[in-house]
């Protein structure tokens, strides 16, 4: 028997996770200049980094000899959500508190449950764990959380929920969380995955912290990937009960955030205004987008978050036109959608270079 024969069957059925193409592979394939490419791929914030976290980095700099202390970040997200510090679990991005999550619920002989067009990282971490991953039918593109509630079995023990979903944008409204959560037995977990929770409007945006003191078998993650531009320095968190974030801690590695993105997250924290220009320009980004879509005949999913998902027909074909003109976007036939591209909201300018682009791919398809 080969060696890699004798591995897990359970590692060996994972489908490995593919990163938006990288800007450097592309100006090495095609021979564009790496400052004409744009990177519309991979739901980054177009602004970059807040200004506040970007100080605390260069800060932080002078004391890397030593190990990381999360006590500040802790008390801040404390403070910001207004739990107590041992509510929290940090992680080296929020892909990190759910792998946690996964290894403290899930093993051979238990189950979890996910949408079909649900973000790679939940049957990622559910085989990782040995456990057997139930996939339900998505309801026009999103979760059907009927149907995931019907699908739970006695060996299940963790429901994953993105709102809003990543690729599609879809958003499950906040009552019907609620009853979804008030019928799902309590020995069953669900984690609410709010990746993009800061990009949600405020009039439709509930604070899903405070439910925990309703719902123990609730656990909500987080990030400072998205709306406050740490995607590089890798931190997330979660916040979960007393009792499941002491479970959590028990198999989470030491010191799994570093130093930088412990300063920088702290920082961004309390960046209230980049966080505000980040959440009109994404608006005012999708607007532009969205327009272009339609004026080009292209049907798209109304989105949550800050990307776009549209039908593109032959996406690997349209994909590739955008390629070749420097810009990047995202198939999606790995979810199980392989007629359609999802676009990142970016600047203003990098909006238009993205319509410009599909234009010319239209128009002109063979060039």
């Amino acid at each position: 028997m080969a060696l890699c024969d004798q591995s897990l069957p359970n590692v060996r059925a994972i489908s490995p996770y593919l990163p938006g193409k990288p800007i450097t592979q592309l100006a090495r394939e095609m021979g564009i200049p790496v400052e004409r490419i744009v990177k519309l791929a991979s739901n980054e914030n177009p602004l970059g980094m807040s200004p506040k976290a970007k100080v605390a980095v260069e800060k932080a700099l002078v004391s890397l000899e030593r190990y990381p202390d999360d006590f500040e970040l802790k008390h801040a997200l404390a403070n910001h959500v207004a739990l107590g510090m041992e509510h929290i679990v940090l992680g080296n991005g929020s892909n990190d508190v759910l792998d946690l999550i996964a290894r403290v619920f899930l093993s051979p002989g238990r189950s979890a449950i996910f949408s079909q067009h649900a973000f790679a990282v939940y049957p990622l971490a559910t085989l990782s764990a040995g456990a057997e991953l139930i996939q339900v039918p998505a309801k026009d593109y999103g979760h059907d959380l009927e149907a995931m509630g019907n699908a739970i079995r006695i060996d299940t023990r963790l429901i994953w929920i993105a709102n809003p979903n990543n690729p599609t944008g879809t958003f499950l409204t906040y009552p019907q969380l609620k009853a979804f959560l008030r019928a799902t037995p309590p020995d069953v977990v669900v984690v609410l995955d709010e990746a993009y929770n800061e990009y949600i409007p405020p009039l439709e945006r509930a604070d899903t912290t405070a439910w925990l003191a309703e719902f123990p078998n609730l656990v909500v993650t987080r990030t400072f990937s998205k709306i406050y531009g740490l995607a590089g320095l890798r931190i997330g968190y979660a916040l979960a009960s007393v009792a499941i974030a002491d479970l959590m801690n028990r198999v989470r590695q030491p010191f799994n955030c570093n130093n930088l993105a412990l300063a920088a997250a702290t920082a961004a924290l309390d960046d209230h205004e980049f966080v505000a220009r980040s959440y009109a320009l994404n608006r005012s980004g999708m607007e532009q987008i969205v327009t272009g879509l339609k004026h080009f005949g292209f049907s798209h999913l109304p989105s949550h978050g800050n990307f776009v998902t549209f039908k593109a027909g032959d996406a690997a074909a349209l994909n590739q036109r955008l390629l070749k003109q420097g810009v990047i976007v995202r198939p999606i036939g790995g979810y199980g959608m392989p007629e359609w591209l999802r676009v990142t909201i970016g600047t203003e300018t990098e909006n238009f270079r993205f319509l410009e682009a599909l234009d010319n791919a239209l128009t002109r398809p063979q060039q």
